[in-house]
């Protein structure tokens, strides 16, 4: 493991006042790779995620994950006490990232106008559904919400089934990574101006983003694109297939080559001479034919027989994994995407690693979620309370 004075972001402190994903997800990115994240929460109201999905030991397990790398304190924000300190704390914090509705910091005296006046160059990043303006931005939103606006889930589904959502938070998640990115570049802003900024990222719109050029196809020639399963409409062929041995793999033919190669290895050579088998979209009216030549061929091979032939071959194939083989895939353990790290609260866990992997400043998990709170004393200190302040501070239910 590496030291955090190796990491790149060490020196950066950024304080996460949000709950739920999107928003800490951010933070837990940038702490993954050396900032100091300093996790602030109600202190009779916790970050739900504590309690969100399984716990173990009365302990909760996406916690672990979201809350890694971050040092926890209470601070109660709407209490007169809890605004001077977080204004203290914002003086010495280069990025504060918060996912409260469109005018609740304003409302408790903490909105970009005293913020900035406190730290001229601090990074002010608001993660909420809509965004701060427009008809819907004093909606409450989730993840959910976006998948449904976005045109995702209208895209995802059987074409003969309903719009379907994903059994996870992809939106949040997704918004998370663009946040991470936006704080870098307010960041890289702020080297050639010297002042901070606001960054106003809507949830609704990264999910838009990824869908790809779905707007421009509607723009340009009224297309709508239907449900198609597993299938594409820009390729083919590309589904998910049966094994003899009850398993299934992922099959799929983006290009041109690697088309012909599985149409070679199934014993349907002939098919690439068809007129229509020339382009990605042209198979795709064909996806019929395509996938009863393919699932007809890998249904009489067990799943290590089709992997062993599709790769000899050189065509993309993958098995369908659940997470049970996730956390045993060869690949995943050579790259170390699953990790171990050693937890006070419950011993030797594994999790996600980080993103990537730099040569030279790499990232770490240093520690997975905190208790509720661990750190707000060592934190406050710091900001020059005494330990008699502290302790008022506690009584009066400000901490």
């Amino acid at each position: 493991m590496n030291t955090p004075a190796q990491a790149p972001l060490t020196g950066l402190r950024v304080v996460d006042l949000a709950t739920l994903f999107a928003a800490p997800l951010s933070a837990t990115l940038l702490g993954d790779f050396g900032a100091e994240v300093i996790k602030v929460e109600h202190p009779r109201r916790p970050d739900p995620s504590r309690g969100h999905g399984p716990t173990k030991d009365g302990v909760g397990l996406w916690w672990k994950l979201l809350g890694r790398n971050k040092r926890t304190m209470t601070l109660d924000l709407s209490a007169p006490e809890g605004r001077d300190l977080l204004l203290r704390l914002a003086a010495r914090t280069d990025v504060i990232i918060e996912n409260f509705r469109p005018g609740t910091l304003e409302r408790w005296g903490l909105g970009w106008d005293e913020l900035h006046a406190a730290n001229p160059r601090l990074v002010l990043v608001r993660v909420t559904g809509f965004g701060q303006f427009g008809p819907y931005a004093r909606r409450p939103c989730f993840g959910t919400l976006a998948e449904a606006m976005s045109g995702f889930a209208s895209l995802t589904g059987e074409p003969d089934g309903p719009p379907t959502l994903p059994p996870f938070g992809l939106a949040d998640s997704i918004a998370a990574l663009a946040t991470a990115y936006a704080v870098m570049a307010a960041l890289a802003g702020r080297d050639r101006t010297g002042q901070g900024q606001v960054v106003d990222m809507a949830i609704i719109e990264p999910i838009l983003t990824v869908l790809g050029p779905h707007p421009l196809w509607y723009d340009q020639l009224g297309y709508v694109q239907p449900r198609t399963g597993n299938r594409s409409r820009n390729n083919a062929p590309r589904n998910t297939y049966r094994t003899s041995d009850g398993h299934w793999v992922a099959v799929s033919a983006s290009a041109q080559s690697v088309a012909e190669r599985v149409m070679r290895l199934v014993g349907r050579a002939e098919l690439i001479d068809e007129p229509w088998f020339a382009s990605g979209t042209t198979r795709a009216e064909h996806a019929d034919e395509l996938d009863e030549a393919v699932g007809h061929w890998i249904a009489r091979h067990t799943r290590e027989e089709a992997m062993t032939a599709f790769e000899k071959a050189e065509a993309a194939i993958a098995p369908i994994h659940g997470i049970q083989d996730v956390m045993e895939d060869p690949q995943y353990r050579a790259l170390d995407s699953v990790t171990e790290i050693d937890d006070p609260e419950l011993g030797p866990l594994r999790m996600q690693n980080v993103l990537f992997r730099l040569s030279e400043t790499p990232g770490s998990i240093r520690w997975a979620g905190r208790p509720h709170g661990a750190d707000t004393e060592e934190i406050l200190t710091v900001l020059g309370l005494a330990a008699p302040e502290i302790a008022t501070l506690r009584s009066a239910g400000v901490l």
